[in-house]
């Protein structure tokens, strides 16, 4: 901001009231004047101190601005001030004599030298302000302008009056001083006034012409009273005042009027002022100088008057100055034109030699120039393109956009015609290429517009490439690089348009979900490259089993998505479905392989009511980013709900189709419900740890213990969450829930053993699946648990109730392997039930193998199962290995495993599991009685302590009823999940896994 807007009026009302109330004043002062005030008295106070108060306003408003902003202007503001303040004080001198002492002023009287003093301080404050030139041709030029105008007016009132003034007072000096000294500095204030007003800077332009005008009105006045006719006749108060007063005035608006305009810039300069182009008034300034001047001589030579010898001498001067002036002038317009010849050969060279085609075209369209670059960018000879149309040129489809813009280049050129700047524009079209009609090809141009004359100038370049490159980038962006089928984006942008659009009745919409059961095989096996071959050969064959509307996409991996709509029904896209199945399941041959890979396909149907349609004028790409609106969240719907119905299809058993159903939505809610409140019990301490005893079955001597978790409700009810732990055996949850078990069971070890002999520390069993013993972190957690409690690790034994799928079986063998470094016994558990048994039993670096409940509880009553843990319990023992039985719950199973010869053995034939109070009490007995074939279960009594912490009974389900309790779980669905593995209280085989 300029330093000169700080301390203006803040409001540009408040300055246009002030000018306003500043003219009234005048006007007033004018009309009272003219009217002689009424009275005498009152025209002596009006003329001497209303000057006085008019001076001395323009002095404080000069000072206070100069004061007040800063750069190159303070200087000349204060002397402006210090100009007025003098002629206040000359007026203010004047009324003294006049009204307070009521005599008139004497000859030669102070009051007469203060206002010798306003113009040579003015005439300082304006060289001030006069922009300085920049070469000594400019000084020279300067001086000379001054000194035609000065002397040009010099002569001439020399011969109107100043003659007869010198002639009159020649022989008092001191009267003809102050007599000349008047008209003489005025004419100098005059002069640099008109050269001034040449060379006015654009800073504060309207400041420096009020101040400007305000001293020629004063200039002007002091020029009348210094005429004979009157200056014999003033007197204080007459209409001669309103012009002094009218010219203070003036000068103390000057500071207050200035209003910031933009400077007047090409777009070429880059915000550069133009150099001004000189105005007519100032290229005939010096000539009119001259016949001032000559009007003088001719006043005197036809009045009869004799040309004495200053007039003489002045005309000669003006004359020698218009000369020389006139000498500088057409040196500087050659150097001009030498320069303007230079310019236009270098900007000549520029358009020659640019890249880009520059046009010049008329009102109608007529091309007026065409720079050489057409030749080469459009393949056309410009002097063949000068006269023709430029919509000529254009693409049909692309005219009317094009004399769309035109139109409103044209038209913001005509309303910003005064204002700074040109408006210009950027027009992208096609341009064919070529000479005849309907040959070469179309050139994307893009082109910047802007208006020259009444017409256009365009500079244009082809972009083509760009456009090129932009449309591979877009489609990159919505395609798979590996088939080049639409990827997710494009897809969802496709399913949301389709369940958006209006079909006739019956129309359907569905999405298929296919997934390439094996793939993963065939990638470790034969390679990435061979695997990429086998998708691109599978999108081949999508795009064929398919209909010519339906669209096919590629998800990412071996995960396709297929889109189909119209009058189809359900019957229809199964078979569809089935047809992609056997089209993807047929053998791929690569590189002289067979492979061979299966689809598991779901199947999820739309709406049946269309979805609001998206909004028009947005192209494909655009609309594929959107994720917004109905359409767009019904579209994550449908897509989720045919990837869950994908998963149910590998699920059961992989390579077919299963349809999507809203049970497998509330099934998936339901397991992330329980998952979630598996994180929250086990954030919040919900879970209690159970014991259950492990016993020799030769002598009944307790040999270890069993950690069991269980579930304490909201009544503060240990139940035993078979549903809840299996449905979150999965998931971050259960990994969470398994550290906090690992956590707990080796915590309670360490405190027992701590207690000393009353109570031997005996080792304690963790069962874990696979998946959350090769989870990440379990090794550091086990490891932590460890060192933090300082338990022996003999003293703790990992059971894995499940090896897991056979890609988790070399990972498993290190997992194990690591946890027997650090010195923690293994066990097989479950064996016997489910696959891989044994190939796990002669790879995996287990201690002990247990068998699974499901062999013991018919290992009494038949004969083929007691064979086949007779010979699991053999193969045991053979390996070297501790074997146990888990589910032992009745006396003959304990008989028949002694005869097998199973070393240990933990069920309800000997105790359920424990809280901490009773299995010290068991620890302290050390062992049990085995049981004999019909003896009664000694675990059959209560034998859960009151939970301190609610104060209530802990009751656990009796042996009598084997069903599950689930009053106190509150879940969604009150089920009993029941596996082979099931006990009778519904104790998971996978404790907490």
């Amino acid at each position: 901001m300029n330093s000169t807007e700080s301390v203006l009026p803040a409001h540009p009302a408040l300055r246009r009231l002030t000018a306003v109330l500043l003219a009234v004043l005048c006007a007033g002062y004018a009309v009272g004047s003219g009217l002689g005030w009424g009275s005498c008295e009152l025209a002596l106070v009006m003329g001497d101190f209303g000057l006085a108060g008019a001076a001395l306003a323009a002095a404080l408003s000069c000072l206070a601005h100069g004061i007040a902003v800063g750069g190159h202007t303070r200087p000349a503001w204060l002397l402006f001030g210090l100009s007025s303040a003098v002629v206040a004080f000359g007026n203010g001198l004047w009324g003294w004599y006049e009204v307070v002492l009521g005599r008139p002023l004497p000859p030669d009287s102070a009051a007469d030298y203060p206002f010798l003093l306003f113009a040579p301080l003015a005439i300082t404050g304006l060289l001030v302000l006069a922009q300085r030139p920049r070469n000594p041709a400019g000084w020279l030029c300067l001086m000379l302008d001054g000194w035609l105008v000065a002397g040009s007016l010099f002569t001439l009132s020399w011969s109107l009056a100043l003659g007869r003034v010198a002639a009159g007072d020649g022989d008092d000096p001191l009267k003809l001083a102050l007599g000349l000294g008047y008209p003489v500095l005025d004419i100098l204030l005059v002069g640099l006034v008109v050269g001034l007003k040449v060379r006015g800077r654009d800073g504060n332009r309207a400041a420096v012409h009020t101040a400007m005008i305000g001293l020629v009105v004063t200039v002007v006045c002091d020029a009348l009273f210094t005429t004979p006719q009157f200056h014999s006749d003033y007197h204080s108060g007459e209409l001669l005042d309103a012009g002094w007063f009218a010219g203070s005035l003036l000068l103390a608006w000057a500071p207050w009027s200035h209003t910031r305009r933009p400077s007047r810039q090409h777009p070429s300069t880059q915000g550069v002022p133009r150099r001004r182009v000189a105005s007519t008034f100032s290229a005939l300034t010096p000539y009119a100088a001259a016949a001032v001047c000559t009007a003088g001589i001719l006043y005197n030579a036809l009045g009869g008057r004799p040309l004495d010898r200053v007039m003489l001498a002045a005309a000669s001067t003006v004359g020698l100055a218009l000369i020389v002036r006139q000498g500088v002038m057409l040196l500087d317009n050659l150097s001009l034109a030498q320069e303007l010849a230079t310019k236009e050969a270098h900007f000549r060279s520029l358009v020659q030699g640019s890249s880009d085609v520059i046009m010049i075209a008329g009102p109608s369209g007529a091309l007026s120039y065409v720079s050489p670059a057409a030749l080469r960018v459009y393949n056309r000879d410009p002097e063949d393109l000068v006269g023709g149309n430029l919509l000529n040129l254009v693409h049909p489809e692309d005219v009317d956009r094009v004399l769309a813009e035109v139109r409103r280049i044209l038209a913001r050129s005509r309303a910003a015609r005064f204002q700074a700047g040109e408006p210009s524009a950027r027009v992208e079209c096609r341009i064919r290429s070529g000479e005849g009609e309907g040959e070469g090809e179309w050139l994307h141009v893009e082109s910047t517009v802007n208006p020259y004359r009444d017409g256009l100038i365009l500079n244009s370049r082809d972009i083509t490439e760009r456009v090129r490159l932009q449309a591979q980038l877009q489609h990159n962006a919505f395609h798979d690089p590996l088939t080049d089928l639409p990827n997710r984006a494009l897809f969802a942008h496709r399913v949301r348009a389709a369940l958006s659009a209006q079909g006739p009745a019956g129309t359907a919409v569905a999405v298929l979900f296919l997934d390439l059961d094996g793939f993963k095989a065939v990638n470790d096996t034969a390679g990435h490259q061979v695997g990429d071959e086998l998708l691109v050969q599978a999108a081949r064959r999508l795009q064929t089993a398919v209909r010519g509307e339906d669209t096919v996409a590629r998800f990412g991996g071996d995960e396709f998505a297929v889109l189909v709509r119209g009058r189809i029904g359900h019957p229809q896209v199964r078979d569809l479905a089935e047809r992609i199945r056997a089209a993807l399941s047929e053998p791929y041959w690569i590189g002289g392989a067979e492979l061979g890979v299966a689809a598991s396909i779901g199947i999820a149907f739309g709406p049946d009511t269309p979805l609001p349609a998206p909004e028009p004028g947005e192209d494909e790409a655009t609309r594929a980013r959107g994720t917004d609106g109905p359409s767009a969240s019904a579209a994550d719907e449908l897509l989720r709900n045919a990837d869950l119905a994908m998963y149910q299809a590998k699920s059961r058993g992989k390579g077919r189709v299963v349809l999507y159903t809203p049970a497998m939505r509330a099934e998936l809610d339901r397991r992330g419900e329980l998952e979630e409140r598996l994180r929250a019990a086990v954030r919040e301490g919900s879970f209690a740890l159970l014991h259950q005893p492990v016993v020799e079955l030769a002598g009944g001597r307790l040999t270890g213990v069993e950690a069991q978790a269980r579930w304490r409700s909201a009544e503060g009810l240990l139940l035993t969450p078979a549903e809840f732990l299996r449905t979150a055996d999965t998931g971050d949850g259960a990994t969470r829930f398994a550290r906090w078990l690992v956590t707990e069971a080796v915590a309670a070890a360490a405190r027992r053993r701590a207690d000393g002999p009353a109570a031997p520390p005996v080792p304690v069993t963790v069962r874990l699946a696979a998946e959350r013993l090769c989870a990440p972190g379990m090794y550091e957690t086990l490891a932590g648990a460890l060192r933090d409690t300082e338990l022996p690790p003999d003293l703790l034994v990992l059971e894995v109730s499940r090896t897991g799928p056979d890609t988790l079986a070399d990972e498993l063998g290190r997992r194990l392997a690591a946890f027997r470094r650090l010195g923690v016994s293994t066990a097989l558990a479950g064996f016997g039930a489910g696959g891989g048994s044994l190939g796990a039993l002669a790879r995996m670096p287990f201690d002990a193998l247990k068998l699974d409940r499901s062999l013991v509880q018919d290992i009494a009553d038949s004969t083929l199962t007691r064979a086949l843990a007779g010979h699991a319990l053999r193969l045991g023992r053979d390996l070297g290995l501790v074997t146990g039985a888990d589910g032992v719950d009745h006396p003959r199973q304990v008989a028949v495993l002694q005869e097998l010869g199973c070393r240990r053995g933990q069920g309800l034939a000997f105790d359920r599991p424990l809280d901490e109070l009773r299995l010290r009490r068991a620890l302290l007995r050390r062992g049990y009685s085995i049981p004999r074939p019909g003896q009664g279960h000694p675990g059959r009594r209560p034998l859960l302590t009151p939970d301190a912490r609610t104060g209530s009974g802990l009751a656990e389900a009796s042996a009598a009823r084997p069903g599950h309790l689930h009053s106190g779980l509150e879940l969604p669905q009150r089920h009993t999940v029941r596996g082979p593995s099931g006990g009778p209280h519904g104790e998971t085989v996978v404790p907490p896994a």
